[in-house]
């Protein structure tokens, strides 16, 4: 399986989204909408914003691995 490197994510607060370049190397654990300035951070139990808020989880997700780790 192909892992993919790109994900929209969705803010909660006002809808606005955006395709983003997920990390390969670090969790992303913050992330500033330039819409409304909102800081997203995970939900509880997801390892960073993209499996959250995003179309798609992030890579280590993707390959069945440990996230964050």
């Amino acid at each position: 399986m192909e892992v993919l490197l790109k994900s929209a994510i969705t803010c909660p607060k006002c809808g606005h989204k955006k395709e983003e370049e997920m990390p390969t190397t670090a969790c992303q654990f913050f992330y500033d909408c330039e819409n409304c300035k909102e800081v997203l951070r995970p939900k509880e139990g997801d390892c960073c914003v993209f499996c959250s808020y995003g179309t798609v989880a992030c890579p280590p997700i993707q390959e069945n691995k440990s996230c964050c780790n």
